[in-house]
């Protein structure tokens, strides 16, 4: 039975990512408040929440600092746009921080109010700016299997997984995907980490040859793929990849959204995955996701041919209504400056060993074929083989058994696939960090159990 709240949410929210034929039955999960890294429902039921909400909320709730932040700017400047030559104090300082932060030397920074929106922005800047430079052919971008990259029309198209396009009518034209540089999934036998990424740098360069290198404008990448499963490339997979789209003067999109403030222990994703990219995406952590902020950095020569094109046209046609609102340019501004003050770098770094040890030590579970991760970012694979690597039956819904018995045991995570993703805040102490893991191997106990009782582990 529906609790009276679950039953009004079914006749009016209509659920992103969720099975629409399903929740009716099972209702949502209805959460309250936040403490910290937990969450509360509605009973008063305490959650730890190890996907830090959407892999965002990297200050963990109860922020008050922010709060108040929030507060003082709607009473001072509630509203302001940046259209027509308008601007104000907190857009222009916190673009004046992130150029300072930036993995890339930075020109000019473009706000926007979500991952979707800066990854669209892309897209239509890359358009845009080879038409500036004499290029309308340089057009194609390249994403990746597996990648995520957003739910717009453009981003959505260089999302590569299947179920952001079926009945969607994606990908748009003019987007392509290469491989996905998952080594325990697609690397071939007795292939290394080594000889898997220059073998798929080959192929992005023969990709790339195919297409027409004149055709090819960008190539966007996560420096690890997040929605599509916690994906760790080898080592050297993108200074290979970056030689590649140099000799093809294609631009490296890195999309920080996921990675960006922190996550891997650097600032940047881009710095602690050996990218050297051209424009930079961001959101979530950004404002710790305590209200919508997203940006694209863009470098001097982007902004050279933005201004060029303007002048020829007479304006630079893109915008949105809220593109670096005062409150959320006000929090994303303070939200950095706590990183910097409690020294949140400092502590992500001293937490990544246990951290790492605790996920490394999954992949000796019986249910689970690769733990994986980096930084505070982490997943483990279930599979019905270990030997064989063979996964389950997709319809069996093994992860999503982890999840809800996680959930039961009081702990957020998400399943992806086979996989099962790990996200804690930033903030996180060493005592949950261990609660968090022991909650998760419980979880994977039951499912194993449960995994035995429904003979799926069957060829």
């Amino acid at each position: 039975m529906l609790t009276n709240l679950q039953a009004r949410d079914v006749a009016t929210v209509l659920h992103p990512y969720s099975n629409l034929a399903t929740l009716p039955r099972q209702g949502s999960l209805i959460l309250e408040r936040g403490e910290g890294v937990f969450v509360y429902d509605v009973d008063g039921k305490p959650y730890l929440e190890g996907m830090a909400g959407l892999w965002c909320n990297a200050l963990g709730h109860g922020r008050e600092e922010l709060v108040e932040v929030a507060a003082e700017q709607m009473r001072k400047l509630p509203f302001a746009h940046l259209f027509t030559g308008k601007s104000h104090d907190p857009a222009i300082a916190l673009a004046e921080k992130l150029k300072e932060l930036s993995p890339t030397p930075a020109a000019k920074v473009f706000f926007c109010n979500s991952g979707s929106e800066a990854n669209d922005t892309q897209v239509k800047l890359v358009w845009y700016v080879n038409n500036a430079l004499g290029r309308p052919a340089k057009k194609k971008i390249i994403s990746r299997i597996k990648g995520y990259h957003g739910v717009t029309v453009a981003s959505a198209s260089l999302t590569g997984l299947p179920n952001n396009h079926i009945d969607f009518d994606l990908p748009i034209a003019g987007v392509r995907h290469a491989a996905c540089p998952h080594h325990y999934r697609f690397g071939r036998p007795d292939e290394s980490e080594e000889e898997f990424a220059t073998r798929l740098a080959a192929e992005l360069d023969a990709q790339i040859e195919a297409e027409g290198p004149e055709t090819v404008a960008a190539f966007i990448a996560e420096p690890v793929m997040g929605a599509g499963g916690v994906i760790v490339p080898p080592e050297t997979y993108y200074p290979k990849i970056q030689a590649v789209l140099e000799k093809h003067d294609v631009m490296l999109i890195a999309d920080e959204v996921i990675t960006g403030f922190g996550r891997l222990g650097e600032w940047f994703g881009s710095t602690a995955m050996k990218m050297k990219p051209d424009t930079v995406s961001i959101a979530k952590a950004l404002s710790s996701s305590y209200v919508p902020i997203a940006g694209v950095i863009i470098p001097d020569w982007i902004d050279d041919a933005l201004s060029r094109q303007s002048e020829k046209i007479g304006v630079f046609g893109h915008g949105f209504t809220y593109s670096g609102h005062p409150v959320a340019a006000a929090v994303a501004l303070r939200t950095l400056e706590i990183y910097e003050r409690e020294n949140v770098l400092g502590h992500v770094n001293g937490l990544i060993p246990q951290f790492q040890s605790r996920l490394k030590a999954l992949g000796g579970h019986p249910l689970v074929g690769e733990a994986r991760g980096v930084g505070l970012v982490g997943a483990v694979e279930a599979v019905a083989d270990k030997a064989t690597r063979r996964g389950f039956d997709p319809k069996a819904g093994v992860a999503a058994k982890i999840v809800a018995f996680a959930q039961e045991e009081g702990l957020i995570v998400r399943a992806i696939g086979d996989a099962v993703a790990i996200c804690p805040p930033l903030v996180i102490t060493a005592a949950e960090l261990d609660l968090l893991f022991d909650r998760l191997e419980t979880a994977l106990d039951r499912a194993d159990q449960w995994a035995g009782a429904e003979n799926l582990r069957a060829a």
